[in-house]
């Protein structure tokens, strides 16, 4: 592997953009807490550990040159991030009566579906895989064994992930007497289900070829 140093990064950069992973744990960790945020930036890195077996497999590179397999999981990632903007909605207009939201406590049914969210979210967005196979090739001597570069390479942009939204959820329940606030919330939470409707068209109308 070559300058892994500027892969880590490049990776930190990447990472700070705001993707639909980012709006899907801002939305649970304003709607349902730290532990919410937490279970769905859990089930993200999970699906780029699985994302880094594709790759590391060749599975991805098959789905990013198909036409066909790249638009089936274009199509439903896009209808599931459009899904999860429109739910979003319809939760706001359930609260429209509320003074303030009662927060969703460690442990219940309610919280188990972050963790979907988030794998789901990424695991079916075909840019993730896309951005492997580009990615990575960049710091590895493509001449030799790519196993064992591309398997560090997924791990660490894993890990960087995850520590970036630890921080990031421990930010937002730092300031949750500002983030419980039920006309804040109901801003944050129609900005961001605006936004996944947003990512949701983008993907859709995404090529397989960058």
């Amino acid at each position: 592997m070559e300058n892994f140093f500027l892969f880590v990064l490049m990776c930190v950069l990447l990472i700070l953009l705001p993707g639909p992973d980012f709006a899907i744990v801002t939305k649970n960790t304003v709607t349902r807490g730290k532990f919410g945020g937490m279970k769905t930036a859990l089930g993200t890195c999970c699906a780029l550990l699985i994302h880094t077996t594709a790759a590391i497999l060749g599975l991805s590179a098959l789905i990013v040159k198909s036409a066909f397999l790249f638009s089936i999981f274009k199509y439903v990632g896009a209808i599931y991030l459009i899904y999860l903007g429109i739910k979003t909605f319809w939760s706001l207009r359930k609260k429209k009566d509320e003074v303030e939201v009662e927060f969703v406590q460690e442990g219940t049914l309610s919280n188990t579906s972050c963790f979907k969210q988030g794998f789901l979210t990424n695991i079916l967005n075909p840019k993730v895989a896309l951005f492997f196979l580009t990615f990575f090739p960049q710091f590895v001597n493509t001449s030799s064994d790519t196993f064992m570069p591309f398997l560090i390479m997924g791990i660490t942009y894993t890990i960087l992930t995850a520590l970036w939204f630890v921080f990031y959820i421990y930010l937002i329940d730092h300031i949750s007497a500002f983030i419980k606030n039920a006309r804040t919330q109901k801003v944050i939470e129609g900005i961001t289900g605006a936004i996944l409707i947003g990512f949701g068209l983008r993907l859709a109308l995404e090529k397989a070829n960058p």
